[in-house]
This record gives C-alpha cells, sequence and structure tokens, in this order.
C-alpha cells in the first residue's frame, strides 16, 4: 500500500526548502573593502599628470611636469620693462587729444616706473613703447618686446576705474569713485609669473569750490582712487623683492 503525502507534510516540506535557499543566500561570501573610508580598491594607480587630450594646450605635458616639480629664483640684478594694457571700455570714453586724460595715464605709468627704482635690486627701468606691441598683446608679444630692450622682467598692468554720484536735494552731491589695478611680473627668461596682484580701491568725496565744475571734481576723485590701488601694489612689491 503506497502512502502519499499529506497537505501538511507537503507545506512543511515547502517552508522547509525555501528556509534552506534563504540561509544560502544569506552566507554567501561578499567582497570586503579594507579600507572603508575610501570607495576605491588600494592598488588604484595614482594619477600624476593630467589624462585630458587638450589639443590647445601650448606647454607640453612633459613641461608643465617640470614646471610644478621644479624650483624657481628670480634674477638678483633687475632690469624692467614696464607695459601699460589701456582699457578698451574706458578708451572709448576719452578722445585722443585729451590732455588731461593723456596726462593721467603718463601719470600712473611714470609712477609704477617710481615703486620699481626705489628697490636697490633693479637697475634700470624703461617703458614698452606701443610701437613694439599691439593693443592687446599676447604674452609672447610682451616677452619678445622685453627681449629687444633686454629686461628681465616686463612688469604688465591694467586700470579700471570708475565713479558713482548720490544727488542729494539740497546739498552738495556726493562722488564715490572707485578702482581696480590689476598687474604681473612675467619673467622673461623662463616666462613665468613669480607676481600678481589685483588691487580695488574707492574713495567718496565731494565738488570743491576751487573747482570750475562737476567733471573735475570727477576727474580728482577717480584720480584718487587709482592712486590708492598703485601706492598699495607698491607696497607688495616693495615686499616682494626684498623676499626674493
Amino acid at each position: 500500500m503506497v502512502t502519499f503525502p499529506t497537505l501538511n507534510t507537503m507545506n512543511h516540506l515547502t517552508i522547509l526548502i525555501l528556509t534552506t535557499i534563504f540561509l544560502a543566500s544569506c552566507s554567501a561570501p561578499r567582497p570586503i573593502n579594507n579600507n572603508a573610508s575610501t570607495p576605491y580598491p588600494d592598488n588604484d594607480p595614482l594619477i600624476t599628470q593630467s589624462l585630458f587630450n587638450d589639443k590647445n594646450a601650448t606647454i607640453s605635458e612633459e613641461n608643465i611636469q617640470k614646471i610644478l616639480a621644479g624650483s624657481y629664483q628670480l634674477p638678483q640684478q633687475l632690469r624692467v620693462a614696464v607695459v601699460r594694457l589701456e582699457n578698451t571700455a574706458q578708451q572709448r570714453r576719452y578722445l585722443w587729444g585729451d590732455e588731461q586724460h593723456l596726462k593721467t595715464q603718463q601719470a600712473y605709468l611714470d609712477l609704477f616706473a617710481e615703486k620699481f627704482r626705489q628697490s636697490p635690486r633693479v637697475t634700470s627701468v624703461s617703458i614698452i613703447p606701443d610701437l613694439l606691441i599691439s593693443k592687446s598683446p599676447s604674452f609672447t608679444q610682451i616677452r619678445e618686446a622685453a627681449v629687444r630692450m633686454q629686461a628681465d622682467i616686463a612688469v604688465v598692468y591694467s586700470i579700471n576705474s570708475d565713479i558713482y554720484s548720490k544727488y542729494k536735494l539740497f546739498s552738495k552731491p556726493d562722488i564715490k569713485a572707485f578702482a581696480t589695478t590689476q598687474l604681473i611680473v612675467l619673467d622673461i627668461r623662463t616666462g613665468l609669473v613669480p607676481f600678481s596682484a589685483i588691487v580695488t580701491k574707492d574713495t567718496l568725496s565731494q565738488k570743491k569750490k576751487e573747482e570750475l565744475d562737476q567733471s573735475e571734481a570727477v576727474n580728482r576723485i577717480q584720480n584718487e582712487a587709482v592712486l590708492l590701488t598703485i601706492h598699495d601694489i607698491g607696497q607688495q612689491i616693495a615686499t616682494f623683492l626684498d623676499k626674493k
């Protein structure tokens, strides 16, 4: 006589099989990361150079590694060439016949030259004329122009300034001017930039009695803001040359 399993027995067998499968899946081996704080395996290669293919790069990957790994020292004796980059937006505001504007720009140029002459390391300071470079020169053009003048470093600067007037009903309007001056030192031999500075200053004043009109007051206040930036950068330049 053949005995068939009852319904209860079959249910017990099903539960037993499912339980066995579940326990087997829980006990399956899993990979263990030895360093839980990093999501990458310990044997990943160390990246030491760029893996991006930049066809527009002007410096090779090999030279980038040499520049970053190498050391740099500015020459002890310096022949300086100064380059003024004219702000295109501001240049449109003035005509070339604007005598006051031209004198002011020349005064800024002379002041920067004077700041470098104060360092005992500087043997000469010359101005790169506009004839040697374009209106928007590249670093290559500036470097080649400085080479023609036998300069060790090129000092390149740009000045941007503007004014804000706050009119008052029963008194003189306040005139607020701001100026931002950017300056870099380009080493001619290596093409490196060992020094850079960006300084922004502002000043607030009103028209003085001796000033003939509002535009004269505006020019004075704007000039004061620019001079503040130049004196600040001059102090930074002195500190830089003393340390190097």
